[in-house]
């Protein structure tokens, strides 16, 4: 559970004093026949949490009001703005990272292939392999490489 801190007037009439609450993970309607998970959005106004019903399918238990049917954009625009937002640098292109797999390809097949010529007897590199990787497992399967490999 969280918690939020709301100002408020106290009893006795006094000035308003901080007072921590816990937010309401689960709302009961129907005089308490149904519960349900509570939208966990604050009033930066009041400091109050929202009263409706979070969205099943909301990942961050929200409303509908508060961005629980949030799915991401659905046009060609929305996902092209989206895109320049996360673009940091050029090192982070498609094109960029294309060419990382390619390059890391090249290396753990070259690694295979001094592992079957018997030229290192160090332990393989670990980790999920490069997007069109092709493990190279005898000879033929070398000379094909050799074969496939651009030359400047």
């Amino acid at each position: 559970m969280g918690y939020q801190v709301s100002t408020g007037i106290n009893k006795s009439g006094g000035a308003a004093q901080n007072v921590r609450e816990e937010y309401q993970t689960f709302l009961e309607t129907a005089a308490g026949r149904i519960r349900c998970k509570r939208c966990t959005a604050k009033s930066t106004r009041t400091k109050l949490q929202c009263g409706r019903p979070a969205l099943k399918s909301s990942k961050t238990q929200k409303c509908q009001f508060h961005g629980g049917r949030g799915s991401g954009p659905k046009t060609e625009e929305g996902r092209s703005r989206i895109a320049a937002a996360h673009y940091k640098n050029g090192e982070s292109t498609k094109a960029a990272r294309a060419e990382y797999s390619r390059a890391s390809t090249t290396l753990n097949q070259l690694e295979d292939a001094m592992h079957l010529l018997k030229m290192t007897t160090a332990t393989r590199t670990r980790g999920r392999k490069p997007s069109g990787y092709k493990p190279v497992r005898s000879t033929q399967d070398l000379i094909q490489l050799v074969l496939d490999t651009e030359k400047h």
